[in-house]
C-alpha cells in the first residue's frame, strides 16, 4: 500500500488517540504536542524498549536523569549561549519560514516550492527563562537544547560513583527544548521533545580498537564520494564498509549497526533506513566522522539518528571553563587521561514514533486498518471479550481474566459490539492478541486467543494464559506454534 502522508498520519494520531494538538481548545501552538491514552503507552514503550536494550542488557553502560534548567554556566562552556545558531530565511516566491544551517544557504532552496530562500538573520533556538522569583534578583537560565551537556558536567561523578572503567556509556532519556522559528511535519519538528541519547567515552589511543560485534547488516550507505558525484546510494554491508574505508572507525560501524539491530527487532523495515555521510562542510571541527541513520519520511529522507564522535571537546570545554580537573584513571595504561567520546548515539523519541507507526500501517483485502506494531511496543498487549455481553457467567470469567492479566500486562476489557467489530477496534490501534471467552470456556475452562497480524485462533486453557501471552510478546513462541 502507498505510505500515508504526514497530513494522514496527524489525521490517524488524533482520531485514534495517539497524539493531539497542545492546546487545541484554544487554537493550539505550534511545535507542541500532547499525547493521549494511546500515544502515551506507545511513547513509554518505546523508551522502556530503548532502555533495556542500551542500559539494563549491557554492563558498560549506565544512566543520568539530569534537570530541564539547570546553571547557565554549562551552556556557556559547550559553546551554545554563543555559538548554537541557525540562519533564519523565508522563500522569497510562496513566503514559507524556515531555519538552515550557515553553510547550507548558498545552495538551499525552499523545501515547499524549491523558491529561493532569503535570508533574515541568524537567531539562537535557546528558550530562556529566570529563575527567582524576584526580578531584580533572578538570573537568566535556558530550557536545555541537548540532552549531552548534563552527561559531560557530571561525567566525573557519575564514572567515580558507577566504578566505570574503560570504555563506557552514560544515557539519558528525557526532554529538550528548541525555538525552532518553523515547527512541521507533525512530530518530525516540534519546540519540545525527547531524546534517547548515549555518549561513549574510551581512551583517546584506541579508536581503532573496538572489542564489540559488528553486526553484519546491510543498508543502503550514502557516502560523501557518492554525494559529491550525484551517485545513487549502495545496498552494502556495514562490515564491507568499514573495510572499504568508507566508514572510517570500527566503532561507527558497531554502534549503526547497533542502532539499526534495535529498528529492525522491533519491526521497522530495512527498506525505508538507509545511513548518510556527512560533507565534510557539515561535520563539526571536532568529530572524525559522522554518519546518519535516515528514514524515508513521506516528505523525503530524513534524519533519524546521528553517530558522530565528539573528540575530547566538551571535557575539555567543561575542564577549562570549571577549573576543575575531569581526567579518569585509565586502569589498563595506569594513567591520567581525558576520555574522548566515540560515539553519540542520539535519538529523538518522536521521530521513533513516527517510525514505527508508519511502518506498522497496513490495510487488509477489506481495506481495514491493522497496525502491526511490535507486541513490546503495542499499547495494550491484549483486550478481553466476552462473547455475549448479557451471559452473567462469561462475563465472570471474563472479568476475573481481565483481573488477572492486567496484574503484569496493560490489557483492555470490551464487551461493546460484535465480535468482529471488537477486533477491528483493537487491530486499528494495534493490540496483536484478543482473548474471547465463550460458552466453551465455562465447561473446558479455556479462552479463544487470536493473532492480529493473520487472524489465526487458538483455544488456551486459562490456567496458562498468562505465561502464554507473556512468551508471545517477548517472541520466545510463534502464535503458530501454539
Amino acid at each position: 500500500m502507498e505510505k500515508l502522508s504526514i497530513d494522514e498520519m496527524t489525521n490517524f494520531c488524533k482520531r485514534k488517540g495517539f497524539v493531539y494538538q497542545s492546546g487545541e481548545l484554544y487554537g493550539g501552538i505550534a511545535g507542541f504536542w500532547d499525547f493521549g491514552s494511546l500515544g502515551t503507552e506507545l511513547k513509554k514503550n518505546i523508551k522502556n524498549s530503548w532502555w533495556k536494550f542500551h542500559v539494563q542488557q549491557r554492563e558498560d553502560i549506565v544512566g543520568l536523569d539530569g534537570s530541564i534548567i539547570t546553571n547557565p554556566k554549562i551552556w556557556e562552556a559547550s559553546g551554545h549561549v554563543g555559538n548554537f545558531v541557525d540562519l533564519a530565511t523565508v522563500c522569497k516566491k510562496c513566503k514559507t519560514k524556515s531555519k538552515i544551517d550557515k553553510h547550507e544557504f548558498k545552495t538551499a532552496v525552499c523545501e515547499k516550492c524549491g523558491g529561493e530562500l532569503e535570508s533574515k538573520g541568524e537567531f539562537n533556538p535557546m528558550f530562556t527563562t529566570s529563575v527567582g522569583p524576584i526580578k531584580e534578583d533572578s538570573m537568566i537560565a535556558y530550557l536545555r537544547p541537548e540532552t549531552a551537556q548534563l552527561i559531560f558536567s557530571d561525567f566525573k561523578l557519575i564514572q567515580e560513583n558507577a566504578r566505570l572503567k574503560l570504555p563506557f556509556g552514560i544515557a539519558q532519556v528525557g526532554k529538550s527544548f528548541r525555538n525552532e522559528i518553523a515547527p512541521r511535519n507533525f512530530l518530525f519538528r516540534s519546540r519540545e521533545f525527547e531524546q534517547m541519547e548515549i555518549e561513549y567515552f574510551i581512551n583517546p589511543t584506541k579508536t581503532n580498537d573496538c572489542p564489540f560485534e559488528i553486526q553484519n547488516i546491510e543498508v543502503l550507505i550514502y557516502s560523501v564520494e557518492m554525494q559529491k558525484k550525484n551517485k545513487q546510494p549502495e545496498l552494502m554491508s556495514l562490515k564491507d564498509a568499514l573495510k572499504k574505508k568508507i566508514i572510517m572507525l570500527p566503532w561507527h560501524a558497531y554502534w549503526l549497526s547497533n542502532e539499526l539491530s534495535w529498528f529492525f527487532s522491533l519491526g521497522a523495515k530495512k527498506e525505508n533506513f538507509r545511513i548518510r555521510q556527512h560533507l565534510p562542510e557539515e561535520k563539526s571541527h571536532y568529530a572524525t566522522d559522522t554518519w546518519d541513520i535516515e528514514y524515508n519520511f513521506p516528505f523525503g529522507w530524513k534524519e533519524l539518528q546521528g553517530i558522530a564522535d565528539r573528540g575530547t571537546y566538551d571535557l575539555m570545554q567543561h575542564q577549562n571553563h570549571s577549573k576543575k580537573d575531569l581526567r579518569i584513571t585509565d586502569e589498563e595504561s595506569n594513567q591520567k587521561i581525558l576520555p574522548m567520546v566515540v560515539a553519540e548515539p542520539s535519538l529523538g523519541v518522536e521521530r521513533a514514533f513516527l517510525v514505527f507507526l508508519f511502518d506498522a500501517y497496513s490495510k487488509d483485502k477489506k481495506d481495514n486498518t491493522i497496525l502491526k506494531l511490535n507486541p513490546n511496543l503495542a499499547p495494550y498487549k491484549a483486550a478481553i471479550f466476552p462473547l455475549v455481553k448479557k451471559d452473567e457467567e462469561l462475563i465472570k470469567i471474563s472479568r476475573n481474566v481481565f483481573e488477572n492479566l492486567k496484574k503484569e500486562f496493560y490489557v483492555s476489557y470490551d464487551e461493546s459490539g460484535s465480535i468482529g467489530r471488537r477486533y477491528a477496534r483493537n487491530d486499528e490501534i494495534g493490540t496483536p492478541f484478543c482473548i474471547t471467552i465463550d460458552g466453551d470456556s465455562i465447561k473446558n475452562k479455556d479462552v479463544t486467543i487470536r493473532n492480529r497480524d493473520d487472524g489465526q485462533q487458538k483455544r488456551i486453557k486459562i490456567s496458562n494464559l498468562k505465561n502464554i501471552l507473556r512468551e508471545l510478546i517477548n517472541e520466545e513462541i510463534k502464535f503458530e506454534k501454539l
